[in-house]
């Protein structure tokens, strides 16, 4: 598992184990979102040793699945909303952290006054390419 910050209070990480949110709490973590869909691989057939560890452990749990690419309004709007509630710091994944980073970019950016170079770099220094996150805010 690696974790990289976007902004304070919030971080991305590729898939996550039942046995990584011990890690997860231990760096301080105090919630964790899920954007990884049930059943899409092996690893994953669903949440629910994920959200019974981190409610063992005292993390806030948020499961927003999203298929790679296909973001709307509703998944960004919840997404956001996780960012404005959630006790942070937050930490989002997927499998490779591509969605958690997507949604978070368009959760910020539908915020006023928002500095969208600003995201972008956020992303690139995180191990992302900021193209595919342009043309999303783009479109």
């Amino acid at each position: 598992m690696q974790i990289r910050q976007l902004e304070s209070g919030f971080a991305i990480a590729d898939a996550v184990t039942p046995d990584d949110l011990d890690e997860i709490a231990r760096r301080g973590f105090r919630s964790v979102i899920c954007n990884r869909r049930p059943g899409e691989a092996e690893d994953h057939p669903d949440d629910s040793p994920l959200r019974e560890r981190a409610s063992r452990l005292g993390l806030e749990w948020r499961c927003i699945p999203v298929t790679p690419g296909d973001y709307g309004d509703a998944d960004i709007a919840a997404f956001g909303q996780a960012l404005d509630t959630l006790p942070t710091p937050i930490l989002a994944f997927c499998r490779t952290g591509k969605r958690a980073v997507h949604l978070w970019a368009q959760a910020r950016s539908r915020e006023a006054g928002c500095d969208i170079p600003a995201l972008l770099d956020a992303a690139h220094a995180a191990g992302h390419d900021p193209q595919p996150i342009r043309e999303l805010l783009k479109a």
